[in-house]
């Protein structure tokens, strides 16, 4: 749907860049994260936030410690493979790939988890997605998954 958007009201280049080098790190993170970031932020996100809202009760340690340490490696991954000095995972400028990222990373902080303790450049990669949004249109795009946890 994003890169339909991208192609039909032609915004600016940043988003999807024309330059194939550009594109093709784009793309590389969009088809990595489809099997990877998001399958468990998804399970991290059921097990931390809904487990307590449908069955009354925190998971066990036994069913979070694992997804947690993936995640975690997954965050890694994020930092070393992809943002490596760049200001953003597709270079100096916003794409969609960041935007595919932080919505995603966004769902366990909702969850109650600190995604970004200890992780200075994941930290200074989403204030700079933040800032290039908009601080008010980054909070809205988050106020239902950072509330998750108030049910």
């Amino acid at each position: 749907m994003l890169l339909y958007m991208v192609n039909k009201y032609k915004t600016p280049d940043h988003w999807y860049p024309s330059d194939i080098r550009k594109r093709a790190q784009v793309d590389e993170y969009l088809a990595w994260q489809h099997l990877s970031t998001r399958p468990l932020v998804s399970k991290l996100f059921w097990i931390k936030a809904m487990t307590p809202y449908l069955l009354g009760h925190e998971a066990t340690s036994d069913k979070l410690d694992p997804v947690v340490t993936k995640f975690n490696n997954t965050l890694k991954n994020i930092e070393e493979y992809f943002l490596q000095d760049k200001p953003f995972l597709a270079g100096d400028e916003i794409s969609i790939a960041d935007l595919v990222a932080i919505v995603e990373i966004m769902q366990p902080v909702g969850a109650g988890i600190d995604v970004f303790e200890d992780k200075p450049k994941l930290s200074a990669w989403k204030h700079r997605v933040e800032e290039a949004v908009g601080a008010e249109l980054f909070k809205d795009a988050h106020e239902a998954v950072l509330h998750a946890k108030d049910l």
